[in-house]
């Protein structure tokens, strides 16, 4: 049996996904062989494993912390929001349906065996499991048939680590009231409580603490510092969409309602004089040196918000002078039209953008590959991509073709960036760029036409840059967790 430890929060983004991805690092530079856990997870970014299976981002930057291969087993049920009351839902990496949140909410409890057989699968590979709850385990309108926080660790007999957040304020009412709504047998699990994202003096926080610990008859068993990384956040509350600074070269992505899979262009923000901006308005958007195009969850809805509100006339004003590319529905929206007679994402026909010649019929049936090669011979603005190496993956649920090819058949041939030979490009590659060469190439092309030259001795392939940043993330977590109570939290899992 897998020794086994939980980490809960107060509430959505209080660093869990983080927390998490630093035990594992931790775990593994201790010797011992470690995997992440996430019964259900709620996110627009996606990840396809070697397998073709879906699953949630943050357990594949969780699992990169514990240097294995991402499964889909750590994240058996992944829920995408396609409007504000419902989501596709998918179960083992593959697609079940779409479902408003009651019709979800009373079908949930069909999931725990799939639960429980992900988890044993797991505990044949893994010494230690380390599971990450959702939200808060203290959202009593959602406890009936909870299967990702206390009831999760009930089924498998989990300690739990409770971890509130300083930094959005009232970390104590947090930590206390979380408590107070847990019933008793559920507070019992909760060996220790975490302080995350702390500014300032430690010693003046210390009455807090000790009246904190009298109150809750439970010790903090760590406050930890507020930690400048660069690693996948959760998608809903980023606060990657807050940055407006713009750099010598600037790149705008465009912020629609519905948008997935933005770390595609994480990896720039690596890059010397290089800013990301997210931008949800033409004020916003301005005048940029590239913009990109990002996946969508609903293209049709996202193109037709874009063209309410006059992001689609900028974006093809500019397109005239500065280089736009789009990926996966970002790709779609630049062609000439999308149809979904399969009601995919409501039904519907809409013209696109009209900048590159391609059609796109939606379809029931997700194309889930990884891919690797070489990108093909490009012309125009980003001539440097051609032949750069890539790894990357397909995630979608259209089928694009060149105009005048045969609808809702994937064209042989079709090449990797597809372009208008001047400064529109579009590819359903996720992950195009994590290579130093291919994000490079971009960089150092918008670079030339402003005159500037780029330096790669400080740029190293996204990976690697990982690495550091996980290590970084466990350096920090030894320094202000108490590893001895830690350890000793850890129990032996057991499940129902």
């Amino acid at each position: 049996m897998a020794k086994v430890i939980m980490i809960q929060g107060t509430m959505s983004n209080v660093g869990k996904s983080l927390l998490v991805a630093g035990l594992c690092r931790i775990f593994r530079q201790d010797g011992y062989r470690v995997a992440p856990f996430k019964s259900q997870n709620m996110a627009l970014n996606s990840y396809i494993t070697a397998e073709g299976l879906e699953m949630g981002r943050a357990q594949v930057m969780q699992a990169e912390a514990a240097g294995i291969v991402p499964r889909v087993c750590m994240n058996p049920v992944l829920l995408k929001p396609t409007s504000h009351t419902g989501s596709q839902v998918i179960v083992n990496g593959e697609v079940l349906g779409n479902m408003n949140a009651k019709d979800y909410f009373d079908y949930k409890k069909h999931l725990i065996p799939d639960i429980k057989k992900a988890f044993r699968e797991l505990e044949d590979i893994a010494d230690i499991i380390v599971i990450e709850g959702a939200g808060s385990p203290a959202e009593i309108n959602l406890k009936q048939n909870d299967i990702v926080n206390m009831g999760l660790a009930k089924m498998v007999d989990a300690p739990v680590l409770l971890a509130g957040d300083i930094d959005r304020g009232g970390v104590f009412a947090q930590l206390l009231g979380t408590l107070m709504l847990l019933e008793k047998q559920e507070k019992k699990r909760v060996k220790g409580l975490i302080i995350n994202k702390f500014r300032g003096d430690r010693s003046i926080l210390e009455p807090g603490i000790k009246m904190l610990e009298e109150k809750g008859k439970i010790p903090v068993i760590g406050v930890i510092p507020y930690m400048e990384l660069s690693l996948e956040d959760e998608d809903s509350l980023t606060k990657r969409f807050d940055k407006g600074q713009k750099g010598l070269i600037d790149i705008a992505v465009v912020r629609y309602p519905r948008i997935s899979n933005f770390t595609d262009y994480n990896v720039f923000e690596q890059i010397e004089y290089v800013s990301v901006r997210y931008a949800a308005s033409v004020s916003e958007l301005g005048h940029p040196d590239m913009i990109f195009l990002p996946g969508s969850k609903n293209t049709i809805d996202d193109l037709k918000w874009m063209r309410r509100n006059g992001l689609e006339a900028a974006v093809k004003k500019l397109a005239e002078d500065i280089p736009v590319f789009g990926i996966c529905g970002g790709y779609q929206m630049l062609g000439e039209r999308i149809s979904d007679t399969d009601c995919v994402e409501g039904g519907g026909s809409i013209r696109g953008m009209e900048l590159l010649p391609i059609t796109t019929l939606l379809c029931n049936d997700k194309e889930r590959c990884q891919t690797t090669g070489v990108i093909n011979k490009l012309t125009g603005t980003l001539e440097a991509l051609s032949g750069c190496p890539f790894e990357g993956y397909e995630l979608h649920m259209g089928r694009t073709v060149r105009c005048g090819g045969k609808e809702g058949q994937k064209e042989d041939g079709m090449p990797i960036v597809f372009g208008d030979g001047k400064n529109i490009y579009g590819s359903y590659v996720h992950g195009l760029f994590d290579r130093k060469d291919a994000a490079l190439a971009v960089a150092g092309a918008l670079a030339e036409r402003k005159g500037i030259k780029l330096s790669d001795e400080k740029i190293s392939d996204y990976r690697f840059f990982k690495e550091k940043q996980y290590d970084k993330l466990a350096d920090t977590l030894r320094a202000y967790l108490d590893m001895e109570k830690l350890y000793g939290t850890l129990g032996e899992a057991h499940l129902e």
